[in-house]
C-alpha cells in the first residue's frame, strides 16, 4: 500500500470539517452532549476517505484522528472526558427528543 500524504489529508478534513461531522453523524450516534470515542473517530475518518477511494493504513487513520481530535478540542466541539473520549459540544446536532440521536 502506498503511503498517503497525511498532512494533505488533514488539510482536506479541516477544509471540510462540517462534511466530516455530518458523515460521522450519519455513521455513529453523534449528537449534542453525546459521548464520542477515539476509535469511532479513527474508523469514521478511515471510512470517510474510503468513500473517496483513498485507502488509509491503520497508523495513518490513527494519526489523522489524533490531529482532528486536537482541532475539534481547540474549536470547543470536543470536550475531553478521558484520553480516549470526548463529550460533543455541537448545538447544531441537538436532537428534538432528548437522548434520541435519530430525531433531528
Amino acid at each position: 500500500m502506498a503511503k498517503n500524504d497525511v498532512n494533505k489529508l488533514y488539510s482536506e478534513l479541516i477544509n471540510e470539517i462540517n462534511v466530516l461531522l455530518e458523515f460521522l453523524r450519519a455513521k455513529f450516534p453523534v449528537f449534542h452532549n453525546s459521548n464520542f470515542f477515539f476509535r469511532d473517530l479513527q474508523f469514521g475518518i478511515k471510512s470517510f476517505f474510503e468513500k473517496r477511494n483513498i485507502k488509509l493504513s491503520y497508523s495513518e487513520s490513527e494519526t489523522l484522528a489524533k490531529q482532528i481530535a486536537e482541532f475539534l478540542k481547540k474549536e470547543g466541539i470536543f470536550v475531553e472526558t478521558s484520553s480516549q473520549s470526548w463529550k460533543v459540544n455541537y448545538p447544531e446536532f441537538e436532537t428534538s427528543k432528548p437522548g434520541d440521536p435519530f430525531s433531528y
